[in-house]
């Protein structure tokens, strides 16, 4: 357990430093972009599809973050009148339950990214270089793999609370 939890923060670490990168991208693109549009009545034609792909980006690893510090899925109306083993038990089986929904959104996810990469048409082009749409929507899988290794930790976590209270 020990092991999975300095995975996880390692994870946390890189998913804020890409978070605040991608951020940081993000308003500097999307100035240029008002900048360009506004002062020289022009803007760079990838950058709106850019940007929305970076949207997702950022959801994802937020999500992925809101799970690790267990504010993703809580039922806090029913905790607050249950005692602290059977509060364990709702948290280990909301967790197992969400873990089990994200596992299924890993396989969806992983078809659209498939049907994505078949189609083999460009989202946008750089000079010569053709960025597909799938490079950027790899999140969707990703992202949700993420969220379920966490929702598993929880669960484990929260298991073991019920069997040794804290």
């Amino acid at each position: 357990m020990k092991a999975l939890k300095v995975i996880s923060a390692f994870l946390t670490k890189i998913e804020n430093g890409i978070i605040v990168l991608l951020l940081g991208g993000m308003i500097i693109l999307a100035f240029l972009q008002v900048v360009l549009r506004n002062a020289f009545s022009t803007g760079l034609l990838w950058a709106d599809p850019f940007l929305r792909h970076l949207v997702l980006w950022i959801g994802f690893l937020g999500a992925s973050l809101a799970t690790q510090q267990e504010k993703h899925i809580n039922l806090d109306i029913v905790t607050r009148f249950l005692s602290p083993r059977w509060v364990s038990t709702v948290r280990t089986m909301t967790n197992l339950l969400a873990a089990a929904v994200t596992a299924f959104l890993v396989r969806a996810g992983w078809t659209f990214v498939q049907n994505e990469m078949s189609s083999q048409e460009p989202l946008f082009t750089i000079g010569q270089l053709e960025v597909q749409a799938w490079w950027l929507q790899l999140i969707i899988p990703f992202g949700f793999s993420l969220m379920a290794f966490r929702f598993i930790l929880r669960t484990i976590s929260h298991a073991i609370e019920m069997v040794r209270p804290p």
